[in-house]
């Protein structure tokens, strides 16, 4: 993504839904800008015959487009349409327009990578690695990271073989684990770091995937002994397996007088930070 110049300077209205934890961006928006309409009125009524166009061929992302009073040109909150990341991404594919072929072109080779890494799981973690390798993370952080993942994927096969749905119960699960050990829940360790739409792992400190992994890897021994089948046994084990970790944390503390949960965080340093600086 770092290769595509995002809507050059032009203005993109967006919104950031806090419940839902994503952005939404003003499709009429990013239309005009992808097929240089000379102003609103124009990208307004080219959204409108590609939007007629889409709904006859079935499309979906359309239906599924929500609507958010955003500010006009005059001043005045008027809905619009709206998309996420992902159906932006698919009414990018429907414009005819050199602006939108860089993006095409990046969708299809990410579509690829996905492809293979399908019939090769081993290149995802490969990419993976690199990745943050790009973005200066060491490479004890990396490691740690890595086994972390692997640890919560033991997990969640578990809850997946024993009866807890993926979705909303296996993020309550988390929530529960998460919660014992930190004395937060997710979305306040988030905030804490001042996080958004990205990843709490990615930008947690290398004591805290540790920490992390601790509670989720008790959480599978002790579901796991007590065969625990179905939300509310697995829900117990979560509890039992963060307080294992809270116990850890609490003495580690203990002897460091340093907070193992803290509000650093990854993200690029903000104009405010670096004039502070």
């Amino acid at each position: 993504m770092e290769n595509i110049k995002l809507f050059e300077e032009k203005k993109v209205r967006s919104h950031y839904d806090v419940e839902n934890e994503s952005w939404y961006f003003s499709i009429v928006d990013i239309v005009g800008i992808l097929t240089d309409q000379p102003n609103t009125e124009r990208a307004r009524n080219y959204w409108k015959v590609l939007k007629s166009r889409l709904v006859k061929e079935g499309n979906e992302t359309v239906t599924n487009c929500n609507q958010l009073k955003m500010e006009a040109e005059d001043g005045k909150m008027r809905l619009t349409d709206v998309g996420n990341v992902e159906q932006i991404f698919r009414i990018i594919q429907s414009i005819p327009s050199p602006k939108a072929e860089p993006f095409k072109q990046w969708l299809a080779k990410v579509g690829y990578e996905r492809l293979q890494e399908i019939s090769d799981p081993s290149q995802g973690v490969d990419r993976a690695r690199e990745n943050w390798q790009k973005l200066g993370r060491s490479e004890k952080w990396i490691q740690q990271r890595m086994t972390g993942q692997e640890t919560r994927n033991k997990l969640t096969d578990y809850w997946q073989e024993n009866g807890v749905e993926k979705g909303m119960e296996f993020a309550m699960l988390t929530n529960i684990i998460h919660q014992e050990w930190t004395g937060l829940t997710v979305k306040e360790h988030k905030d804490l770091k001042e996080l958004k739409s990205q990843n709490l792992r990615d930008h947690m400190s290398e004591a805290e995937l540790i920490f992390t992994a601790l509670a989720e890897l008790s959480t599978r021994q002790i579901a796991e002994t007590d065969e625990a089948t179905g939300f509310k046994p697995n829900a117990t084990a979560s509890k039992k397996g963060g307080s294992v970790a809270k116990n850890a944390r609490k003495e580690l503390e203990s002897q460091t007088g340093k907070s193992v949960v803290t509000g650093e965080n990854f993200l690029p340093p903000t104009k405010e930070k670096k004039k502070l600086k």
